[in-house]
């Protein structure tokens, strides 16, 4: 365990997360949300595959994964990734622990971990329709600097589906 908090355990995912991770990913593919964000493959090689890159990729600050574990089962996740001058923000819960406040309690606490290793700056992107990512981000402190045009789909005639994607930017220094 790296950290914990009142309720949650949180901790850097390891190769065994897989089927954890795929049942989140598979619980989203079958959200409206959904819609919002890049297709998530929930085949077993690929979620193997891709879960022991997050693994190995952790023991740095360019790729940080952490799992966020409730009772000893993961519930969800959290990504930073270095962009330019910044470690960007993703996450995801599975559903049956919506509106919980979860993954403000996990983000809050990972968040002031990474300061105390030197990193300061956070960025975020999210559906400006996606109501309840961007109540999150806003209760942490993230502020709307920007939006931009944003297609994951196409449609039925191989035309790209757009929605309004905000940029969302966190300064602790």
């Amino acid at each position: 365990m790296l950290l914990k908090t009142k309720r949650l355990n949180i901790r850097h995912i390891k190769p065994d997360d897989w089927q954890s991770i795929k049942e989140i990913w598979t619980d989203f593919n079958s959200s409206s949300l959904s819609q919002y964000d890049m297709p998530h493959n929930t085949d077993d090689d690929d979620v193997r595959k891709r879960i022991a890159k997050w693994a190995a990729a952790s023991s740095g600050t360019e790729h940080i994964f952490f799992a966020v574990c409730l009772e000893g089962t993961v519930i969800g996740f959290c990504s930073f990734n270095i962009r330019k001058d910044s470690h960007e923000l993703g996450y995801c819960f599975h559903s049956a622990y919506h509106g919980k406040g979860y993954a403000k309690e996990s983000l809050s606490a990972i968040i002031e971990y990474l300061r105390t290793i030197g990193i300061s700056k956070f960025t975020a992107g999210t559906a400006i329709n996606n109501v309840p990512s961007v109540s999150l981000l806003k209760s942490l402190g993230f502020r709307l600097t920007g939006t931009e045009k944003v297609s994951f789909y196409r449609d039925e005639h191989g035309n790209d589906i757009f929605f309004e994607g905000g940029i969302f930017e966190l300064n602790q220094l």
